[in-house]
């Protein structure tokens, strides 16, 4: 998939390897794809930047919340603000203009545009639906993900040497491993989306 979130160098240098060694690159490289993957599994979100928009249909009933500014259409995650908003159905769309992204200053911060504010319309009920396009993800990856990929990473890698889950040293003896990582989970809990985790 390549869409890893920490470097091979990075990973190597984690684990004490040299650079220039590569003969531990396959399993190093399958660590950091299941470790970025997991990620995304336990958050219910990507961090990646897709490298072209494409749209998204969604359902306005049950995605949008109104408040005092207006009716909000929540959205997927998406890394640069949308080239294209319209609503319709069976293939007849129309373009919205007037329309803020949510949260404010979300792509400044590093942060993805998760909703849609109409202000003084609304988005639409019954079989009216909205279309987004868009590029879809992060617009860069954080650094909490990084640093939770290379841990998850050096930890999935060294599991070849306790299959069983448990790892052994002369000075503590044997010692069961946790099944999630406390230092991985307090990076990436806060990323975690409601109804997920």
């Amino acid at each position: 998939m390549a869409n890893e979130y920490a470097d091979l160098s990075v990973l190597k240098a984690s684990l004490g390897l040299e650079d220039d060694d590569d003969t531990r690159d396959v399993l190093l490289a399958a660590a950091l794809a299941s470790a970025s993957r997991s990620i995304d599994t336990a958050t219910g979100r990507r961090f990646w930047l897709d490298g072209v928009a494409s749209a998204r249909t969604y359902n306005p009933s049950g995605r949008s919340v109104c408040g005092d500014d207006g009716e909000r259409l929540l959205i997927d995650d998406a890394g640069v603000a949308p080239t294209l908003v319209e609503t319709g159905a069976a293939g007849s769309w129309t373009a919205v203009t007037g329309y803020e992204t949510g949260p404010d200053n979300a792509l400044a911060r590093g942060r993805p545009i998760v909703s849609l504010l109409q202000g003084t319309a609304s988005w639409g009920r019954g079989p009216t639906r909205v279309r987004v396009t868009a590029q879809w993800g992060w617009p860069a990856v954080p650094d909490e993900i990084v640093q939770a990929t290379v841990i998850q990473a050096s930890r999935l890698f060294k599991r070849k040497d306790s299959p069983e889950g448990v790892t052994g040293s002369a000075e503590w003896g044997v010692v069961r491993l946790s099944r999630r990582d406390p230092d991985v989970w307090a990076l990436i809990e806060h990323f975690v989306l409601p109804g997920f985790g």
